[in-house]
C-alpha cells in the first residue's frame, strides 16, 4: 500500500509528539504483538502506560482497568482490540483528553474514527507503531 505524503506526515507527527503512550490491550505474554510493541516504543524513549483489567504490572509498568483510572495525562491510546470493541475506548481517550488514537494493523473503526475527528483528535487506523516508528522516525 502506498501513503500518501500528507499521510505520512500525519504518521510522522504523531510519533513525534506522542510522548506518553497508553496501550490498551497490553498483554503481559512477550510473545504477543502488543507486548512485543509497547516493548519497542519504551526503548525508543516513550512513556508506556499499560491498560489491561486484571493485571497489575506490564513491563514494569502499573496496570490500569481502564483510560479513565489512569491518573496523568496521555497524549496517544494505542489500541490493541478487536474492532468491534474500539467505540467506549475512543469516548474514553476523547473523555482523557487523548489528543492521538492508533488503532493498531487489522483494526478498522469508522464509527470510532468520526467519534474522534469529531472531537479533534487525530487517527490513525491499521499501522502498527514500532514498524512506522522504525520506517519513519
Amino acid at each position: 500500500m502506498i501513503l500518501s505524503n500528507e499521510y505520512v506526515a500525519t504518521i510522522r507527527k504523531v510519533l513525534r509528539e506522542s510522548k506518553t503512550i497508553a496501550v490498551v490491550g497490553l498483554s503481559p505474554k512477550p510473545n504477543r504483538p502488543s507486548h512485543q510493541v509497547a516493548s519497542y516504543l519504551m526503548e525508543a524513549g516513550y512513556t508506556i502506560i499499560p491498560v489491561n483489567p486484571g493485571q497489575d504490572i506490564i513491563l514494569g509498568q502499573t496496570c490500569y482497568s481502564n483510560l479513565r483510572d489512569i491518573p496523568t495525562p496521555v497524549d496517544m491510546v494505542d489500541i490493541f482490540r478487536r474492532q468491534e470493541e474500539v467505540v467506549p475506548i475512543v469516548e474514553d481517550a476523547i473523555g482523557i483528553g487523548a489528543r492521538f488514537i492508533w488503532m493498531q494493523q487489522g483494526i478498522v473503526n469508522e464509527e470510532a474514527a468520526g467519534k474522534a475527528e469529531a472531537a479533534g483528535l487525530i487517527v490513525i487506523m491499521d499501522r502498527c507503531t514500532k514498524i512506522d516508528h522504525m520506517n519513519l522516525l
